[in-house]
């Protein structure tokens, strides 16, 4: 069964590249509307209720496709058929790219206006106070951030542990977007879908560290700059995660990265990530090839580890 994985992680990367997200019906959509529900109904200002809550529905989407498993495991194109519709499902490496690459061209003719407005497509900071160089860091650092919670994670937890590991990664992931926030509301409610996604993410985002340095030169970008952002600057960061490929970003791309925060639940400090200047439209650009490249390894890695996973 190693195999059939393996050809569907393979199948829904490649339906990622041609079609990006589904248009209509999205089921990651799909499932947002039903955890706002169950949240509506479970809400309280305190852990256990947010324990109950990402349970219900991260168990949910794990036993959802622990069953699809069941059904097919003694019909490997069948197999293969449902691992590379869930990977196109949870996958978002085309539309990163595609809004990355759009925000690097408008911030290039200095449409910023036309920036601001694309900006909530990649990240929930709020472009009303961001300038040109404010839109270029938050692009490269989303870019960055996402090219491990949308490519690199998806892909490892599919090729470890099939459709159940891409439908309950994408679960928790999308509920720590939800409610994960350090805000009055989220602060114990949203306490464990954020934990859940720090547990998730763990691996992932140092393997999408990992390929960082090693995508670095493709893109003209610096290897030692990214290992050193990485393992001198990514500590500071709020994020067990996030802090990690961002700065290995940063010092691939020669840049800094870090600073004054907005975002719609409040303002935070973060800590300076590489060095250099501060990142422009041209940085944008290669941040999207650098997450390319990234996705490219993740993609052949996963590949060969759902081979020799099931041996």
């Amino acid at each position: 069964m190693g195999l059939a994985r393996a050809v569907g992680l393979l199948l829904g990367v490649a339906a990622d590249g041609a079609f990006g997200d589904p248009r209509r019906g999205h089921p990651v959509a799909g499932f947002g509307r039903v955890a706002g529900r169950v949240e509506r109904l479970l809400y309280r200002d305190d852990k256990l209720a947010g324990v109950v809550f990402t349970a219900l529905l991260t168990g949910g989407a794990v036993g959802l496709g622990a069953a699809i498993d069941r059904r097919t495991r003694a019909h490997p194109l069948l197999r293969t058929a449902t691992t590379a519709a869930a990977t196109w499902i949870v996958l978002g490496g085309r539309s990163l790219a595609v809004q990355g690459a759009a925000m690097g061209r408008e911030l290039d003719a200095g449409e910023v206006a036309a920036a601001r407005e694309r900006l909530p497509h990649l990240c929930g900071r709020d472009p009303s106070r961001l300038d040109a160089e404010g839109l270029a860091r938050a692009v490269v650092e989303s870019v960055a951030e996402n090219t491990s919670d949308a490519v690199v994670a998806p892909l490892l937890w599919g090729a470890v542990a099939g459709v159940p590991g891409l439908l309950g990664y994408r679960a928790a992931n999308t509920l720590d977007a939800m409610v994960g926030y350090r805000n009055a509301r989220y602060r114990r409610f949203g306490w464990a879908s954020a934990r859940l996604d720090d547990v998730m993410n763990l691996l992932p985002a140092r393997l999408a560290a990992a390929l960082t340095v090693a995508g670095a030169p493709v893109v003209g970008g610096s290897y030692r700059g990214a290992w050193q952002a990485w393992h001198q600057d990514a500590a500071a960061h709020p994020s067990p995660n996030a802090g990690r490929v961002e700065a290995a970003f940063a010092g691939a791309l020669e840049v800094r990265l870090g600073g004054r925060t907005v975002y719609a639940h409040g303002v935070e400090e973060r800590p300076v990530l590489g060095e250099g200047r501060a990142p422009d439209a041209g940085h944008v650009t290669r941040a999207v090839e650098l997450s390319r490249v990234v996705g490219a390894m993740a993609t052949a890695l996963a590949a060969v580890l759902a081979v020799f996973r099931s041996r």
